[in-house]
């Protein structure tokens, strides 16, 4: 269809569609009632003679003539706004927004402290929130604004994203003091030996580590598995239990549960961690800010 056959207004419903799922948070976002978003969606439907939203007990699920259609409208979309508001600016000194960060548990742990001391000074009314998220949805969350940065090893963003190195995490070996394991150096056949914790990191850069230990024929003892690092501290200071772990996470850990470090007795690859963003964002004042600021204060 030629475009001065549609109207554009329908373009913006559809945009904020595949943002909130549900027809009655679309009309409140845009100030709208639900029978007008509902109409604007039956008009858009015959227009471009698909379906394109479905309903889903997860909400409208866009087809995929509509997954299609999605980049290019909000690339659209945000251009427009761009040009409309040429004279924005960003201040962080009075800016009241809310970044959202995608990241692990361990991400919060190492970078959280110092990012809010960091806003508290220099943008003392913008807040933080941190996100999970498969590689699928937050491509799509990058995409559509509501992530601002992803840190972590995600080789699965690459077209339309752009990245910047922050630093390299190597591992160590985590336990507590007084351990066994902290009485004589930690052979490979000693490490072996001792009971470990292991963290199921699906999709993360520590997933690496686990099947790099798998190619090299290293079979630990794994006496406990757990989804997250944010217990591994509680665990380690009252069992006997061994962690492979980043060290810029066993820093974090060593004096607030009474831990100790000890080198692993093997050769494992260091994992570079990147800050990802959207292309569509890359000029963006704001996201140009928080990424200046993530870079100064973690960048090795």
């Amino acid at each position: 269809m030629e475009l001065h056959d549609l109207d554009l207004n329908l373009l913006v419903v559809f945009n904020q569609l595949m943002v909130d799922k549900r027809v009655s948070i679309v009309a409140q976002s845009l100030g709208l009632t639900q029978p007008a978003v509902s109409n604007a969606l039956k008009r858009l439907r015959t227009a471009l003679q698909d379906e394109l939203f479905v309903r889903t007990h997860q909400g409208m699920e866009p087809t995929p003539y509509a997954a299609h259609l999605a980049e290019p409208i909000a690339h659209a979309m945000h251009s427009l706004r761009e040009a409309l508001h040429h004279e924005e600016r960003f201040d962080p000194l009075t800016s009241e927004r809310t970044f959202t960060l995608a990241m692990t548990d361990i991400g919060e742990i190492y970078f959280m402290p110092r990012l809010i001391d960091a806003l508290t000074r220099k943008a003392p009314h913008c807040t933080i929130s941190t996100v999970r998220g498969s590689s699928v949805s937050l491509g799509q969350s990058l995409l559509d604004g509501t992530v601002d940065l992803a840190v972590g090893l995600l080789p699965n963003l690459q077209a339309g994203f752009l990245q910047r190195r922050l630093l390299h995490n190597r591992y160590v070996c985590l336990c507590r003091k007084n351990h066994p394991a902290t009485r004589e150096p930690l052979t490979l056949e000693r490490f072996c030996a001792y009971s470990h914790i292991r963290v199921i990191a699906a999709s993360t850069g520590h997933g690496e580590v686990d099947s790099h230990m798998a190619r090299a024929g290293i079979r630990r003892d794994i006496r406990l598995e757990v989804p997250h690092f944010v217990a591994v501290g509680h665990i380690l200071q009252h069992t006997e239990l061994l962690a492979t772990v980043p060290e810029r996470f066993a820093d974090c850990c060593v004096e607030p549960f009474g831990l100790s470090v000890l080198p692993i007795p093997i050769d494992l690859p260091e994992i570079p961690i990147n800050m990802f963003w959207h292309a569509k964002y890359h000029k963006d004042l704001a996201n140009i800010w928080l990424r200046q600021l993530m870079f100064e204060l973690f960048s090795d």
